[in-house]
């Protein structure tokens, strides 16, 4: 008997290889699963060979582009009539719009939709209203909306985007859970930790704040570096290791900021890195100042990691930080709080150790990724047998 076909879509195929890492193959014992995004440097063949699943490339783009997205809703739909999948479950806002858009015109039966962050929650005018009728018309055409965060939910709820029955928070939220036999200490060897360590021109004794992610302004690498710079003036050994890429066509950063990070010894930037585990197994603190979230899986990995995280009071973020348990909470936008926290986290070796001591269980307790791949199973199967 063949299995029930279900079709996963994100905007771009980074999104396929980490954010859904090892889903599609736990996903592939129940249905046939295809993977359908972007291209970007050949990265849907990774995702078919990790994942051992059939996969389609629809360019799209994260930008608002009338024509283009009107060609790969058309591509869409046509791939969609082909297919003829029981359920469609679409992940970020373009892929969102456009997959679930295709998927109502294919008369696909399930059709599903994983919110992991809202742009327009930072967006005002004009620029809001358009997102906010974004998402609308994506809720509009999903039979099911899944928040991956409280926070997000109550969000969506008080902003009256779609209705209740149609909206769910799986299991404790997270779009993935966090691997945490992965991510684990004892997982990292010490000789890779010295040799990175060393390939950076650190000393044994150097503390290290860490930020990961994408070097842009709505992660608050501005607050992060204007706070970094005062607290390295006043203490000598501190680092502060920037680990992702720069994104200047989305939401570039100023001359200023990028200037400080290129010729300031005390900042090291990386770029993207595939495993970020020997660097979290190296850092003695993670920064996390950003702007807004669905829930993120940074701060995740580095609390897995026994790493503890400054993190801004957001959504999502306050979800996976609690203050003064496995991490510090500060106002968003504030490189002031930030600075006095990264302060006091750097003086205070006591606070620091309880911090950490509390990071890991924090994760295992909430966010396992086998638990959550169950529960995501289980709502498929409640969500067909609704058609019933």
């Amino acid at each position: 008997m063949s299995k029930p076909k279900l079709i996963r879509v994100t905007t771009v195929p980074v999104s396929l290889h980490k954010l859904l890492q090892g889903q599609m193959k736990f996903m592939s014992e129940f249905y046939e699963v295809v993977a359908v995004s972007g291209n970007d440097n050949n990265l849907l063949e990774t995702v078919a060979r990790d994942e051992g699943v059939r996969v389609k490339e629809i360019t799209m783009t994260r930008q608002v582009t009338p024509m283009k997205d009107i060609v790969a809703l058309l591509k869409m739909f046509r791939f969609f009539k082909q297919e003829r999948p029981l359920i469609v479950h679409t992940h970020t806002p373009k892929a969102g719009i456009i997959g679930m858009t295709a998927a109502w015109l294919a008369h696909v039966p399930v059709r599903l939709h994983t919110v992991a962050g809202l742009p327009l929650m930072e967006a005002t005018g004009f620029k809001r209203r358009l997102l906010m009728l974004v998402e609308k018309i994506a809720y509009r055409f999903a039979t099911g909306i899944y928040p991956n965060s409280s926070g997000l939910y109550n969000y969506i709820k008080e902003n009256r985007l779609v209705p209740l029955n149609k909206l769910k928070v799986i299991g404790g939220g997270s779009s993935n859970g966090i691997d945490t036999d992965y991510f684990s200490r004892e997982q990292v060897q010490k000789e890779h930790i010295e040799a990175v360590h060393l390939s950076l021109g650190l000393k044994p004794d150097d503390f290290i704040f860490v930020f990961i992610g994408r070097l842009v302004v709505d992660k608050g690498i501005n607050e992060l570096i204007r706070a970094f710079t005062g607290l390295a003036e006043r203490y000598k050994g501190i680092k502060l290791l920037l680990i992702g890429p720069f994104e200047p066509e989305r939401d570039a950063l100023p001359a200023e900021t990028i200037k400080q990070i290129e010729t300031d010894p005390a900042v090291i930037s990386v770029g993207y890195r595939s495993d970020i585990r020997p660097y979290l197994a190296m850092s003695d603190v993670m920064v996390f100042p950003s702007y807004r979230e669905g829930l993120p899986n940074v701060p995740m990995q580095a609390c897995a990691m026994d790493v503890p995280v400054i993190a801004t009071d957001i959504v999502g973020s306050n979800e996976v930080i609690t203050d003064n348990i496995n991490g510090l909470i500060v106002p968003v936008k504030d490189a002031d709080a930030l600075y006095g926290a990264m302060e006091r986290i750097y003086i205070d070796r006591e606070l620091r150790s309880r911090l950490a001591a509390g990071a890991r269980e924090s994760i295992v307790e909430r966010y396992n990724q086998l638990k959550l791949w169950e529960a995501i199973k289980d709502e498929y199967a409640l969500q067909i047998e609704k058609l019933k």
